[in-house]
């Protein structure tokens, strides 16, 4: 019988270093690969329950936005690995997600008459610090519902 050893190579190569992030003279380390993995898993599981339905979709940050873009009897297409959407409407619409590297957390919501509502959050470090130097540092919020 094998017995396991910390600094094995192949069990090395699983480990999330983590990332560090810096806010001026401090730093810290935060482990976003496992939040990004249940975030991803959580996100497929409502998408598929959601198919064939119409979804509302809202986005609000510095440079873009857009609210309530209804998208008819839903279709979703994953490419890369998972590492981006398209969600696809009636006649074409479509909304395209990229980069869910940065997927931070999925939550569910109740408005107030009961209905559910669903945020994508995704983090890039700070503006001055990204995490990914080819995308915009800071924080975005997609919200889709189900239109009942």
């Amino acid at each position: 019988m094998r017995q396991l050893d910390l600094l094995d190579k192949e069990e090395g190569q699983d480990l999330d270093k983590g990332t560090v992030i810096r806010l001026g003279n401090h730093s810290a380390r935060i482990f976003t690969r496992n939040k990004n993995a249940e975030a991803r898993q959580k996100l497929k599981d409502v998408l598929t329950q959601l198919e064939g339905k119409d979804i509302l979709i809202s986005q609000y940050c510095d440079y873009w936005w857009y609210s309530d873009l209804r998208l008819k009897r839903l279709h979703v297409e994953w490419f890369h690995e998972d590492s981006g959407l398209v969600l696809w409407g009636a006649g074409g619409a479509q909304v395209r997600i990229f980069w869910l590297k940065s997927l931070c957390n999925f939550r569910e919501q109740y408005s107030g008459n009961n209905k559910p509502y669903y945020l994508l959050d995704y983090w890039n470090g700070f503006e001055n610090e990204p995490i990914e130097t080819y995308h915009r540092g800071g924080y975005q919020c997609l919200q889709f519902r189900p239109v009942r």
